[in-house]
């Protein structure tokens, strides 16, 4: 029984020694590249009741929340995404403001995935939220933020994937399709099998400028010349020219930031949030199988818990980015590594002086004992072992 007590729960993991010492630098490195744009720190409970991640909201299937019971029978959740969470928040305490609001927050979100997807179920997110701001404007600087804050962890080889919610929305209400052929239709997309989405489209009688729209969903990397081209082709489209044209102006102001080069265009990127109203991102580098940033637009979720606002924001998955580093070998700086002071009982009084002083200056420092079960030789390779920074012996 003691032998099982020792491990922890299948999805979640342990985190100690200097790989705690690498995630929090990294989470405190996120944080203060948020505030030099002029985000406010902000902190939300870890669970919440059941309905703000509800279907309506559009968050986390049901099937994937940890759901518990309080004293009074509500139903509470874990949070699953902290988006939702946020936008609560915010429509709580700033109903009434108008100016654009922007908030940074790192926590942990919990999503009781199945067991056989070997994903973690606790994970930490560090992101931003800029709340009353409809203009393409904040969708640049939310997309300039994400490039900045990974090419700060230490990344150069990374690229944002960007889309338009609408783009694939007006496609398929402009082909008329019934609700069951749209979900086939993104099922396919899904699992990128676009020829089975070729093979649909052929039997239905399409709008030959529809026909190719819908062949752009294969184009993973869509050139800002290819959008110029489609505009042409959506014209009588609303919707799908819209989104076509946001994604364009998007574009010119990404350059203007000066990271174009860390951006593509996927016309048929797909989010497994439904909240989302507009632009979406997500960024990808090797050594990760999974998204390392994801975000967007959410015009409409607000106004679930009563403000009318739109908002945009996006997350870096703290984890999957601390195991693309690792893989790529690209050290995350430790400061103020610790300093150990080795003392016997006759010294005592010396090594707590001299600690105190060094903990004035700024150093870390831990007090070790010599004691019959030690001695120098063991603290020495100890020291060796946990990258410390210097040994002060009292002896």
């Amino acid at each position: 029984m003691k032998r099982e007590l020792l491990h922890t729960p299948e999805g979640v993991r342990d985190i100690y020694s200097e790989e705690c010492e690498r995630k929090l630098a990294l989470e405190n490195g996120i944080m203060s590249v948020l505030r030099t744009y002029g985000y406010h720190p902000i902190q939300t409970p870890a669970f919440e009741f059941f309905d703000i991640f509800g279907k309506e909201i559009g968050s986390t299937p049901s099937k994937d929340l940890y759901k518990f019971f309080d004293r009074e029978g509500n139903t509470l959740v874990l949070r699953p995404d902290i988006t939702p969470s946020i936008a609560r928040c915010a429509s709580k305490y700033f109903m009434d403001e108008k100016i654009p609001l922007r908030f940074c927050y790192t926590g942990n979100t919990f999503i009781n995935n199945s067991s056989y997807q070997g994903r973690l179920k606790e994970c930490t997110q560090s992101g931003a939220e800029l709340i009353g701001d409809p203009s393409v404007d904040a969708d640049a600087e939310m997309i300039s933020l994400a490039v900045n804050l990974l090419k700060n962890a230490g990344l150069t080889d990374f690229q944002i994937s960007i889309g338009h919610v609408d783009f694939l929305e007006g496609l398929l209400k402009a082909a008329g399709f019934d609700e069951t052929t749209e979900e086939e239709i993104k099922d396919f997309i899904s699992n990128k099998n676009f020829y089975a989405v070729e093979e649909l489209v052929k039997h239905v009688s399409l709008d030959p400028d529809l026909i190719d729209l819908f062949g752009m969903l294969k184009t993973f990397m869509i050139q800002t010349s290819h959008i110029k081209e489609a505009k042409e082709k959506a014209k009588n489209y609303e919707k799908i020219y819209l989104a076509l044209e946001r994604l364009e102006q998007l574009d010119e102001i990404l350059k203007l930031y000066q990271v174009d080069q860390y951006v593509s265009y996927e016309l048929a990127m797909l989010s497994g949030l439904e909240y989302y109203t507009g632009i979406i991102f997500s960024g990808y580098t090797f050594g990760t199988g999974e998204a390392i940033v994801k975000g967007g637009r959410y015009d409409t979720l607000l106004t679930y818990f009563g403000k009318n606002a739109p908002a945009t924001g996006f997350v870096i998955v703290v984890d999957q980015l601390m195991a693309a580093l690792s893989r790529q070998n690209i050290e995350i700086p430790l400061a103020n590594r610790n300093i150990w002071i080795v003392y016997n009982c006759q010294n005592q009084a010396n090594a707590i002086t001299i600690a105190g002083k060094l903990r004035k200056s700024g150093e870390n420092v831990e007090l070790m004992k010599l004691t019959k079960d030690t001695s120098r030789e063991m603290f020495e390779a100890y020291a060796e072992n946990f990258n410390i920074k210097d040994v002060i012996y009292c002896l």
